[in-house]
């Protein structure tokens, strides 16, 4: 019969801690326990933990339990598409290992080393100078930059997506997701669904996309304004730059409240660059211009309320990950009624 505190951590966690433990000691030799586990707060999606050891860090990334919409929390293509990058100059972690099966936690993993840097939630960027707030901003456009630079082909990813037609696909997708996930009515997300696919720009391009391309996805260095890692790569695919482009800036169209925009505050005084600033660089460092559209907001911004739809619905059906993912949730409706307006006087 198992303890209270087994149970209770079994209940907390969704695994038993000893059975991980017995396997990283078995496929990872020279390891020292004993393994001291910890759960990772802020995230919405994949379960995160760090997992120490007495002679090294590593960070576990899983799928939440429950049933799960098609694609969705697919830690497979995290870890491949950043082992791929190991070899280029974008800012990854190093990948350790993927298990497939279920038998060890109870869905698939991987583990990475652990970074020591700083993360941020906000676009503020609390507690830091505005001289190193602009550099920290101006970092984040090259680090974009470098990414959307990469030969996906000659990192082996000719097979991570589909090339070209993009946008298309994308809005069919969180289309189907919304479905999937809708446990209520928003308008405005039914409104997107009707405008978006009829007014696709003329034009197409294909390069790794990251699919959740922002602040809090970065890990700076721990005293310095530069990029060591960016993190969260379950949405990546090989998409159009220009998706990645406008939702990383959406910082810029959106309230503290949200999710963490900067519309309304000083910009000048806390040292942030102007949109203007940040996607000429952003251009500078690709080499070439860049035309963010209305339309590539809308869209941006259409997804976005759709994920967060998806962590209403885990939370009314009791799988969420984070504590407050209810009330996260609701920013579903507030980001699809942004994304009207930005479409609002094109129709």
């Amino acid at each position: 019969m198992m303890s209270s505190s087994t149970l209770d951590t079994l209940t907390t966690l969704g695994f038993d801690p000893a059975r991980l433990e017995a396997f990283l000691l078995q496929r990872l030799p020279g390891l020292t326990g004993p393994m001291r586990l910890s759960r990772i707060g802020g995230g919405q999606s994949n379960p995160t933990f760090f997992v120490d050891f007495h002679n090294r860090a590593l960070v576990l990334r899983k799928q939440p339990l429950g049933d799960l919409l098609p694609s969705a929390h697919a830690v497979d293509r995290e870890y491949r598409v950043m082992s791929a990058l190991a070899t280029t100059d974008v800012p990854v972690p190093t990948m350790v290992l993927y298990h497939a099966q279920k038998d060890v936690i109870g869905t698939p993993f991987y583990l990475m080393d652990k970074l020591e840097g700083r993360v941020f939630a906000e676009y503020a960027l609390p507690g830091v100078t505005p001289e190193e707030r602009r550099a920290m901003y101006l970092a984040m456009a090259e680090t974009m930059a470098r990414l959307h630079r990469v030969d996906w082909a000659a990192s082996g990813l000719a097979d991570f997506g589909k090339a070209g037609a993009y946008f298309s696909r994308q809005i069919a997708r969180w289309s189907r997701q919304w479905q999937g996930s809708k446990t209520r009515e928003n308008p405005f997300l039914e409104r997107l669904i009707a405008w978006l696919p009829a007014h696709i720009p003329a034009g197409d391009e294909t390069t790794i996309a990251h699919g959740d391309l922002r602040m809090g996805n970065l890990m700076f260095h721990p005293t310095e304004p530069r990029v060591i890692a960016l993190l969260d790569w379950e949405l990546s695919t090989l998409g159009h730059p220009l998706a990645d482009v406008s939702y990383n800036s959406l910082a810029w169209k959106t309230l503290p409240s949200e999710y963490g925009g900067i519309l309304g505050l000083d910009h000048a005084a806390l040292g942030i660059p102007t949109q203007q600033e940040y996607l000429a660089h952003y251009a500078q460092h690709l080499g070439r211009p860049v035309d963010v559209l209305p339309f590539h907001y809308a869209f941006s911004l259409f997804r976005f309320a759709v994920i967060f739809e998806g962590i209403a619905a885990r939370a009314a059906a009791g799988n969420a990950v984070s504590d407050n993912a209810a009330q996260v949730g609701e920013l579903g409706f507030a980001l699809a009624r942004r994304a009207v307006e930005q479409i609002e006087g094109l129709t």
